[in-house]
């Protein structure tokens, strides 16, 4: 199958240790056995697919490559996501997706069992938060959850947060993103208020979506691949590709989406490609 090129061939970044370079120079199709995808500027910026990446997921399927799309977006369910991302043309169903409110129910469930919870987020995250108990304000909660930002973040709302912090609550943060890029630019995101609310009240959030390793290993188990087998591909030099390489994987950034050039001396991407329609070509296929 044919997949459009985004323009240069990919630009491989040196690796300068050993063992991952022996890794990456033996890559090929037959070297990868799963991967893991970002959605927001690795398929689609607000919702529109990126240029070659339909192509791609459908090359991903007819070479037998299974994934999962793992994101931090908080504003749709994964059926919604699903839903949304096929009538992009994307070939995708509800089960291939891990979001960042499935790793944060996950956690809750195991680490603060039944406590009433209050999340200040983006969306209606409540489909994707079964068994959580959640109460609508923060003064009722055990267990402050910030999500994505939204207008729903005002100084009241953060304030009623904060307060609730500082009387003993714990904070818990989906994500530490700290913008995101739409079709009108660039937006601040929840990292930014997680951090004043750290700094505020010296309270530590616990992180459940990217970059936490506990959100790529679930994913990989989800796979049954072992993270020297799997690629990760973001557009989020921090928490996509350092994220991913600190949990063990090969981590690849995407010049599309968030990138920066600015990106590459945050970071030491595995590999860096033009877009994902460069994925088949840095596979071997």
């Amino acid at each position: 199958m044919e997949v459009k090129s985004s323009g240069a061939r990919p630009m491989i970044v040196p690796v300068h240790d050993p063992p991952a370079r022996a890794r990456l120079q033996r890559m090929g199709i037959e070297g990868i056995d799963g991967l893991l995808l970002d959605i927001d500027g690795v398929l689609a910026i607000s919702w529109e697919p990126i240029s070659g990446s339909v192509e791609t997921m459908r090359w991903l399927r007819s070479r037998d490559l299974p994934f999962r799309l793992i994101t931090n977006t908080t504003t749709h369910s994964r059926r919604e996501l699903a839903r949304t991302l096929q009538a992009a043309g994307f070939d995708v169903v509800a089960e291939e997706i891990v979001t960042a409110v499935v790793a944060t129910a996950t956690y809750l469930r195991g680490a603060h069992p039944g406590a009433p919870t209050y999340v200040l987020t983006d969306g209606d995250p409540s489909g994707d938060l079964d068994a959580v108990r959640l109460v609508d304000r923060p003064e009722d909660a055990e267990v402050i959850v910030i999500g994505g930002a939204c207008d729903d973040f005002s100084y009241d709302a953060v304030n009623r947060v904060f307060r609730r912090v500082m009387d003993g609550a714990v904070l818990v943060g989906m994500h530490r993103n700290r913008y995101w890029r739409t079709a009108d630019g660039l937006q601040v995101d929840a990292g930014a208020f997680i951090a004043g609310l750290e700094y505020a009240s010296g309270a530590t959030a616990t992180i459940c979506g990217k970059p936490a390793p506990e959100y790529f290993r679930g994913a990989l188990e989800m796979l049954g691949v072992p993270a020297s087998h799997a690629l990760m591909v973001g557009d989020d030099v921090e928490n996509d590709v350092m994220g991913a390489q600190r949990a063990g994987l090969t981590g690849v950034l995407v010049r599309t989406g968030k990138f920066r050039p600015d990106d590459l001396g945050r970071g030491d991407p595995d590999h860096v490609v033009g877009s994902l329609a460069d994925l088949p070509g840095l596979l071997g296929g």
